[in-house]
């Protein structure tokens, strides 16, 4: 079981909540995936934001948030925008979930 902490954009704050969540290791976050994680993260912490979801994307694919391709980037955002019912469900990809900045 590897920690969560060994995955590229997880520190200990995110490995925190995602344990919270009930994932407790990056293979639980690889089987579940970015979305759901987001998902999961999103209903006990309303205030994680787009770029949480793309750190748990690029975790899951071992590259920095900010080395997403703008493809993945869209995708990940129409998921995000879906969760908040700006836009209707995104057609599925890998997981089920005006820009959107962190506080």
């Amino acid at each position: 079981m590897t920690e969560l902490t060994s995955m590229a954009n997880i520190g200990t704050e995110m490995a925190r909540k995602l344990r919270a969540v009930g994932i407790s290791t990056a293979e639980e976050l690889t089987a579940a995936g970015s979305r759901q994680a987001f998902f999961q993260l999103k209903s006990l912490y309303p205030q994680v934001c787009l770029v949480h979801l793309y750190a748990l994307e690029g975790a899951i694919r071992n590259v920095e948030f900010n080395s997403l391709s703008e493809a993945q980037k869209r995708e990940l955002k129409a998921f995000s925008d879906f969760l908040q019912g700006k836009t209707p469900r995104p057609p599925e990809t890998a997981n089920p979930s005006e820009n959107e900045d962190c506080p």
